[in-house]
């Protein structure tokens, strides 16, 4: 009998060892779900600062590249080892302007490894103006007209945004046809902004939207 009871005595022990291993556990459990529970509750006003220093970020590189412009279309290796006298010389033909003081790069180049373009696709050639007033200059011009040509190929000149703003602004490619289509006015501005004019209202439109929710 003794020795049962010594058995018995030996077990409750241990069950309440068990015991007391499981409220520790689900102890230390409570208090990581507190503490998941704290780090969710602040998850919306992080996600919104996340959210607005993304926007700072954006606004502060594209501002850094208003003195830059990019050049598509014009083949590989026609600017020769110098891309910036090369520069000087092409856009004056291109846009008609007369620069005044004459055009002067703070640097010019292709983007991108060559040997990854094709002939119908050659890597585009980025380029920072000295003077901001030109660059706008340049980019205006080129907005005027329907487009330039260099030795029987389509040249095209735009601005250069980051790339947040860049994906924001195709997200309007696929409207563009349809509002002239639809012969509705349209015109997009910088950074990622357009701006529709239907039935005599002005709407500005900013990334992505249904089409059918403008012109109903």
């Amino acid at each position: 009998m003794d020795a049962r009871i010594s058995e018995l005595t030996i077990a409750s022990s241990s069950i309440q060892a068990d015991i007391a291993g499981f409220r520790e556990t689900v102890h230390n459990l409570d208090q990581r779900l507190t503490t998941m529970e704290e780090h969710v509750a602040v998850l919306p006003s992080q996600e919104a600062e996340l959210r607005s220093l993304q926007a700072k970020v954006t606004d502060m590189e594209d501002k850094s590249r208003r003195d830059n412009i990019r050049l598509f279309g014009i083949l590989e290796h026609k600017e020769g080892s110098d891309v910036k006298t090369f520069l000087k010389n092409l856009l004056p033909e291109l846009t008609g302007l007369e620069y005044s003081p004459p055009l002067e790069f703070q640097r010019a180049h292709r983007i991108g490894p060559l040997h990854r373009a094709t002939p119908d696709k050659p890597q585009p050639i980025i380029a920072c103006f000295l003077r901001h007033e030109q660059a706008r200059q340049t980019i205006l011009a080129a907005k005027s007209q329907e487009s330039y040509s260099l030795e029987g190929h389509e040249i095209r000149v735009a601005a250069d945004f980051f790339r947040p703003t860049n994906e924001k602004r195709k997200a309007f490619l696929a409207l563009r046809p349809q509002l002239r289509n639809l012969e509705i006015k349209y015109g997009l501005f910088e950074p990622a902004r357009m701006w529709i004019t239907y039935n005599g209202k002005s709407s500005i439109l900013h990334m992505f939207f249904d089409v059918a929710s403008v012109v109903d």
